[in-house]
């Protein structure tokens, strides 16, 4: 393990006068906020839920994103007993003949550990963070309706008719944000991709007293993964064996007009994987159905710009650009985003937001949009594998974990690369 101790509680930094409204309470809002209350801004942080849900799956954080958890103060001793503690994952073809086993030991020494665990226990912890810091406001049960910009200002309307307004708004509620249409001039909705996730998270008492699935928990945490013909289903034990989580990714061309996200059913699941490793279904016969979800997969092609015209919205996370989960850098692009943005505007100060905003695009557009299409990549290697390659070269199923991903510092490449953006932009007349 090479993260570095949590560091000690930050001194109460010099306010800069600028005060952001977040529009969603996700990893990347909660990120934004956070960011910014440690730069010195104000935020808003407005949700649409009226109370905290604990529900989910699994959700992973490259190390590009769990450095932050490391600086934030106290938040990564409040993780390290919540996540996945394995080290490898253990490849296997659907019938269950073993293929591979992928390490991340030298990855860890080398770039820090990752984060993985529950989505709504992480989320907890990071909502009681920012519930603990000075400059940031909470505000549930607060639906937006609308984003305005006019006079210098950027604002929200909310249910109601009340009208709230700030130097910048960050629309971080996800792939439906009404922030898309004031930053497109258009409306528009996602499209279905063609592929489904079931996810579960559960108990697994029943599976480790199970004799065909015991042995992915008796031993603490564990990672496998079973590799079909246009399926993968993989399956991780938390919590020194604890609980057991598993997702399955398929082709599905269900409609997501009004939802894609499902309660599941584990004869759906059942049938995906008829003819496979009894391992498999064994485990998703040990699923407790309540906890079993139908998540249909949603994309968008690259939007031409994640800025309002006049610079005073701005879109982040999957709001901006949505990931598929094969990239697994979903939440932590969105973290780069929230992190980078108040780097940005610490950089630019008061009078500047809207060129910090611009200068923001800028620093994360392309990379961004590169890593978004390694989740394509890596589905493609697993749903079209070729296997009698595979046979012949076992390592080309494992995940391509890349330095210029997960070796990255967003706030410090922020720093670092701000003047030089500002003065292309300048050259090229946006400023």
């Amino acid at each position: 393990m090479t993260d570095p101790p949590p560091p000690s509680p930050l001194p109460t930094p010099t306010p800069s006068g600028i005060h952001v409204i977040i529009v969603g309470a996700g990893f990347a809002g909660l990120t934004a906020a956070i960011s910014c209350a440690l730069k010195g801004h104000t935020a808003l942080l407005l949700e649409k839920s009226a109370t905290l849900s604990p529900l989910g799956d699994v959700i992973s954080f490259g190390q590009n994103a769990s450095r932050f958890f490391s600086r934030w103060p106290g938040v990564r001793a409040r993780l390290d007993p919540l996540i996945h503690k394995s080290e490898e994952v253990v490849f296997n073809d659907w019938t269950g003949r073993y293929v591979t086993t992928q390490s991340f030991k030298e990855e860890h020494r080398a770039w820090g550990t990752r984060v993985n665990g529950h989505r709504g226990e992480i989320h907890k912890v990071l909502w009681e963070f920012v519930e603990g810091l000075e400059g940031v406001e909470v505000r549930m049960g607060a639906n937006v309706v609308g984003y305005f910009e006019e006079g210098g200002k950027a604002g929200v309307e909310m249910e109601g008719g009340e009208r709230l307004e700030g130097d910048l708004v960050v629309a971080a509620e996800g792939v439906r944000s009404k922030g898309r249409g004031l930053v497109l001039g258009v409306e528009e909705k996602p499209l279905a991709s063609g592929y489904a996730v079931f996810r579960t998270w559960f108990d697994a008492e029943e599976v480790a007293r199970n004799k065909k699935t015991r042995h992915l928990v008796v031993d603490g945490d564990s990672h496998t993964g079973w590799i079909g013909q246009d399926v993968h289903f993989l399956a991780a034990a938390v919590k020194d064996g604890k609980e057991m989580s598993w997702v399955c990714t398929h082709r599905d061309e269900a409609s997501i007009e009004e939802s894609w996200q499902f309660p599941g059913r584990v004869e759906d699941v059942l049938k995906v994987v008829e003819g496979w490793d009894p391992v498999v279904v064994e485990l998703v016969k040990l699923t407790p159905p309540e906890r079993l979800f139908d998540y249909k997969l949603v994309f968008r092609d690259p939007l031409p710009t994640f800025v309002s015209p006049l610079a005073r919205t701005i879109l982040i996370g999957d709001a901006a650009h949505p990931f598929l989960p094969t990239s697994i850098q979903g939440a932590s692009q969105a973290m780069e985003d929230g992190v980078a943005l108040a780097a940005c505007l610490d950089r630019a100060g008061k009078g500047r937001v809207q060129e910090a905003a611009q200068v923001w695009e800028r620093i994360r557009y392309k990379r961004v949009h590169a890593v978004q299409q390694t989740g394509i990549t890596t589905r493609e290697q697993w749903h079209k594998a070729d296997w009698n390659a595979i046979w012949k070269d076992p390592e080309s199923l494992h995940l391509k974990r890349e330095e210029w991903v997960l070796n990255f510092d967003a706030e410090a490449d922020a720093y670092a690369r701000y003047d030089a953006v500002r003065e292309v932009l300048a050259a090229e007349g946006k400023l």
